[in-house]
């Protein structure tokens, strides 16, 4: 069996125009061998560079596909910013950040068949990493994903997806999106100096929330996530009732001071009529890298005893460790590798598509 040694060396064959190859200019990303099939992500410098590499993703791919014990070669090609507007133009400033639009009942994204929350009682429960994660190995397993991150008063996602550029918008209207390990995606973070703090009203966050829901290009989009702020305020609120949501993904910590949070999300969700797709638990344990023993640092069990007590799927429980605090800060989130924490992430991206809801 190939392993990833092997596959870079083959990839290392495959010259850009430009000059380089795929490795030598570092454009391979998530690439991971599993089983005989290899899936990984061609990251491109922009939109236009990636109009152009069709060819040389093909190529990718058949090179790999050739390799012995491969079965099955992935190979999505993507852009790490947007397209450079033309130098004869200066493209208008897009602000964010207004009273919302009068909207007739819940309305979807055009292009993208689910859109998905991960949601918390309360913050410090991981609820952004496992946002994050989750993105990224649902475009590991072949989907087409989104990530817009509708923490407008804390937004992380550009820090843990390691995005900076402020998008593109060619009308004014428009806003184009950023890529990166294979998914689309949007911040008000992206939109603002990152150590300025956002001070607004109710109004003027929804109005914000709806730019980025129907005036980002996203393009078509097999699910959508969108990573909430914590608690049941007025974004979760709006976004239920004007939105049409495939369901809700519950994230906590097993303590109880987590899980008594965790269920007044849950009973907001049954008041607003949005199906819960599943309880995550993370932080689960915690194995220490020099003497391999497990611990429970908060708790082990809780949430899988509260999916079973309210009749909820239980997603799955991830664990705390060193390697998923160090890629969210990193910018590269730690699904995007292998690993424990990585096959975990998997698995509980494999349970989203078999429940199609993903």
């Amino acid at each position: 069996m190939s392993d990833q040694k092997t596959i870079l060396a083959e990839l290392a064959r495959v010259q850009l125009p430009d000059g380089g190859n795929l490795v030598s200019r570092d454009l391979i990303r998530a690439l991971s061998v599993d089983a005989g099939q290899v899936r990984f992500v061609i990251e491109a410098d922009d939109a236009d560079m990636a109009a152009k590499m069709e060819p040389i993703r093909k190529a990718a791919e058949d090179l790999v596909k050739a390799l012995p014990g491969v079965d099955v070669a992935s190979v999505v090609l993507t852009a790490h910013g947007p397209a450079a507007p033309a130098k004869s133009q200066t493209p208008p400033d897009l602000k964010i950040g207004r009273h919302p639009t009068k909207q007739d009942g819940p309305a979807g994204v055009p292009g993208v068949d689910h859109i998905i929350v991960v949601a918390s009682g309360k913050g410090g429960v991981g609820k952004s990493t496992v946002s994050s994660n989750l993105a990224v190995a649902l475009a590991k397993q072949g989907r087409k994903v989104g990530l817009l991150d509708a923490d407008i008063y804390g937004p992380s996602q550009p820090r843990m997806m390691g995005v900076n550029k402020r998008p593109a918008s060619p009308d004014g209207k428009t806003i184009i999106p950023l890529q990166a390990h294979g998914v689309t995606v949007m911040s008000i973070g992206l939109m603002v100096e990152e150590d300025k703090a956002i001070v607004w009203r109710g109004p003027m966050l929804m109005g914000a929330l709806q730019q980025m829901l129907g005036q980002v290009e996203w393009g078509k989009l097999d699910v959508l996530i969108l990573d909430l702020p914590p608690g049941t305020g007025d974004v979760q609120l709006t976004l239920c009732q004007k939105t049409k949501l495939d369901g809700a993904v519950v994230v906590s910590t097993p303590q109880d001071v987590a899980l008594l949070d965790a269920r007044r999300a849950l009973d907001m969700f049954d008041t607003l009529n949005t199906p819960v797709i599943g309880l995550v638990e993370n932080m689960s344990a915690f194995h220490c890298p020099n003497c391999g023993h497990e611990s429970h640092i908060f708790g082990h069990g809780g949430v899988r005893d509260e999916a079973a007590k309210i009749g909820v799927p239980f997603l799955g429980a991830l664990p705390i460790d060193l390697d998923t605090r160090l890629a969210g800060d990193s910018g590269t989130p730690v699904a995007a590798g292998d690993g424990p924490a990585a096959q975990a992430y998997a698995e509980l991206a494999a349970k989203l598509i078999a429940a199609d809801t993903a």
